[in-house]
């Protein structure tokens, strides 16, 4: 019995000692598919940069590289980033889909779990042809660098150290890491090493922070590191970063290889000056890469931008800015911005490492030539994306990547995260309002996406499960059907009425009621009262007729941008609940800006997110409008409208805007479901179908609520955007190769 339990166990230990060499061999042998070039001194190179570009080693010479790239989260629909709730499979579906759509490097802003770094080997080790390259992110402590605003305090330095000590231990496969929340975990053996194009270090810079760190060590003397050294133009901060940036190649240079080494860079922390900026903090202070230099670094460096279309708003403002044209003749600022920065960088490359647009309802930002931050169709993304991207390359950039692969829910934007309560739970619904939401070429919808098209046809509606729907029997004249669903974006509605719907002559109101106060009569209301208020109207009519408005004392926007910050004029009439008037649905784009903060005078700026748009939702049609909320076609009506201009501040607990508050402060409170009252009038304000008039209140109290159960979970469906085969086809008509002829070794 001794004996049989002896050779059991070395059995075991035989297999485990076999997987262990197969598992070694296997990654010897993918080392040797990927070509290199090794230095005299025994280093392994795949990238470098010479003059103001990239090359790659192929073919045993040195040749261009133009990237081609896109960013990549670490979130899915449901979740928060640090949940990283993503599996090895999304990640193999994924690579795919960004290798078809013509990308050639992945970009990621942090450490993400070990199957990430194996599914990228995987994928590469399979496919035929040059494989997906990976920029790896390493993220700085950010929240502690603007709290702190010390670069150099012991604490920031070993947490932003360590956090680069993993970083290159899960690339090259060699570390495990312990779990800690927010963070990711696991044992890390597979070699992204092999893939990767080059490091980029930290994070966007608070420039109150740069600027408090080279104050408080002005007199620093500038670094001297291993392989990177600071210029003895450098700041304090950039020090600091040559430092960073040095650690990298340190621990880098343990494993045999050298890459290609940036540090995160935006705008508002450019080494060129912008007297156009209205706001000082955005031209405050400089991080410039050329204060770097890389001492015994091979493999080179290169400068990194994040640079959108819309901000800051030098974009707008700035002259020096508009005096550059596009192919088509209109005075082009993005431009205009990429040569100056350009020219700036004399012999070094220079990538922009995020730029693009979001396909979102809501607009946070204006920008020039109607490259706004939001309020565009995917269709509309797809072109301003291309376009970007065709300047970038246009201006002997040495690529771009793309913000962003992935529609990510739990984003936040500065102007409708106040009305997002409680914040904790964003990533449980998709607020279409929440423009940073919606920058991904995939697409991650509601879950009605794909079930129900509105399109004007009740088809759909008839096959959903009863339980997924619930028919409103108000028995109101002129109506024979109401029908109502929901799902983590939007409220569904189907009417069938008793006639056709002509909304050239005709208006079709439909009031909803969450909670009690609101407008108990109004001007729609063609002299009827109501028992109760209602917080919002829905009027479908014509194109430039048709909206959703809210009740003048329930509006979000006036409430914290007049009544709390003064921005905005406040009637007080307006301000008295059951005021009679019903505001148009608004958000800020841009606050109101005055000496000292800014240079001159700007008045506040506010977009109307209202408007609702005819037409159809469903992708399969040449008409698709991803924007789009309603449609009519006979006798049946659909429409889908957004939670949050319903009032609705987290729709999975039943959370809606409160009327309370002191204008800073919003609230919000339960509401047992919505009430909806429909009701129909000529041209001339006549009713036709719904309410008539009478000496009492009409009891819209007796009208059936429509409710639902909280949820915890999400249904969603995963779709390329219109956006997708349009950035195909623009990074398909940029070559990868695109610098002049490499000199060889």
């Amino acid at each position: 019995m001794e004996r049989k339990k002896k050779s059991r166990a070395g059995w075991i230990s035989l297999s485990i000692l076999m997987v262990f060499g197969i598992s070694t061999l296997w990654w010897f042998w993918d080392a040797d598919r990927v070509e290199s070039m090794e230095t005299t001194t025994g280093v392994q190179l795949k990238f470098r940069t010479s003059g103001d570009h990239i090359e790659v080693f192929q073919n045993q010479k040195w040749q261009p590289f133009f990237a081609k790239g896109v960013n990549l989260g670490a979130s899915l629909p449901g979740h928060f980033p640090g949940e990283l709730p993503i599996t090895k499979e999304d990640y193999t579906r994924w690579f795919a889909m960004i290798d078809e759509m013509g990308a050639n490097v992945i970009r990621v802003y942090t450490i993400h779990p070990p199957v990430f770094y194996e599914a990228l080997v995987d994928y590469n080790r399979k496919k035929a042809g040059d494989p997906l390259y990976l920029m790896q992110g390493i993220w700085s402590p950010e929240e502690l660098l603007i709290e702190k605003k010390d670069a150099y305090l012991p604490e920031i330095r070993e947490q932003f150290r360590q956090e680069i000590r993993d970083a290159v231990g899960a690339v090259y496969g060699d570390i495990t890491l312990p779990e800690k929340p927010g963070k990711a975990s696991g044992t890390y053996r597979a070699n992204a090493g092999l893939y990767l194009i080059g490091w980029h270090t930290g994070t966007e810079w608070d420039p109150v922070m740069v600027h408090n760190t080279n104050h408080l060590h002005q007199h620093t003397q500038p670094y001297q590191g291993t392989h990177f050294q600071a210029t003895p133009k450098a700041t304090a901060f950039e020090s600091w970063l040559a430092e960073m940036v040095d650690t990298v190649a340190q621990e880098e240079s343990k494993q045999g290889w050298q890459h290609p080494m940036t540090f995160t860079n935006w705008v508002t922390t450019d080494p060129l000056s912008h007297p156009g900026e209205p706001m000082y903090h955005e031209d405050l202070v400089s991080v410039d890469p050329t204060h770097l230099e890389p001492t015994k670094w091979d493999a080179g460096y290169f400068a990194s931008y994040h640079v959108y279309p819309y901000y800051p708003d030098v974009f707008r403002y700035d002259t020096a800015l508009q005096q550059v044209k596009n192919k088509q003749g209109d005075v082009d600022t993005y431009k205009a911005y990429l040569r100056m920065l350009k020219a700036y960088h004399k012999n070094m490359p220079i990538l922009v490492t995020e730029f693009g647009v979001p396909a979102s309802l809501g607009t946070a930002h204006f920008g020039n030539l109607g490259r706004n931050q939001g309020g565009h169709t995917e269709k509309q993304q797809g072109e301003i994306d291309a376009a970007l991207m065709r300047e970038i390359h246009e201006e002997g950039y040495a690529g771009g990547l793309l913000f962003v692969w992935q529609d990510e829910w739990f984003k936040k934007t500065w102007n409708t995260m106040r009305f997002e309560l409680p914040e904790d739970r964003r990533s449980l619904w998709i607020n279409v309002l929440t423009n940073e939401s919606l920058f991904g070429i995939l697409g991650m919808y509601p879950n009605k996406e794909g079930v129900l098209a509105i399109d004007g046809d009740r088809a759909d509606w008839d096959k959903l499960a009863p339980e997924d729907k619930q028919r409103l029997d108000a028995q109101i004249p002129g109506f024979e059907e109401l029908w109502m669903t929901h799902d983590e974006g939007y409220v569904y509605i189907m009417a069938q009425l008793q006639q056709d719907f002509h909304p050239e002559t005709e208006k079709l109101y439909l009031g909803i009621d969450s909670i009690p106060g609101g407008n108990k009569h109004a001007a729609e209301l063609s002299g009827i009262t109501l028992d109760e208020g209602l917080e919002t109207l829905i009027q479908l009519g014509k194109a430039e007729e048709s909206n959703i408005r809210i009740a003048s004392n329930y509006d979000f926007h006036t409430r914290l941008y007049g009544k709390g910050y003064g921005m905005l004029e406040v009637k007080e009439a307006e301000m008295k609940d059951d005021s009679g008037v019903f505001k148009p649905w608004k958000l800020a784009v841009g606050l109101e800006m005055e000496p000292p903060d800014s240079k001159e005078y700007h008045p506040m700026e506010e977009v109307v997110v209202g408007n609702l748009i005819r037409g159809t939702t469903d992708a399969n049609e040449p008409a698709y409008n991803s924007l789009a909320n309603w449609q009519a076609k006979g006798k049946i009506v659909e429409l889908r409208i957004p939670w949050m201009l319903l009032g609705f501040t987290d729709p999975s607990s039943l959370q809606v805007m409160s009327y309370q508050g002191d204008g800073k402060k919003m609230v919000s409170e339960t509401t047992k479901g919505i009430r909806l009252l429909p009701w129909m009038v000529d041209q001339n304000g006549k009713f036709m179908l719904g309410m008539k008039k009478s000496d009492t209140p009409f009891p819209i109290t007796k009208l059936p609520v429509y409710s639902w159960q909280a949820w915890e979970q999400v249904g969603y469906h995963e779709r390329k955007k219109q956006s997708y085969s349009i950035l195909k086809k623009a990074y398909s008509e940029i070559e990868t190769s695109t610098a002049k002829e490499a000199k060889q070794p």
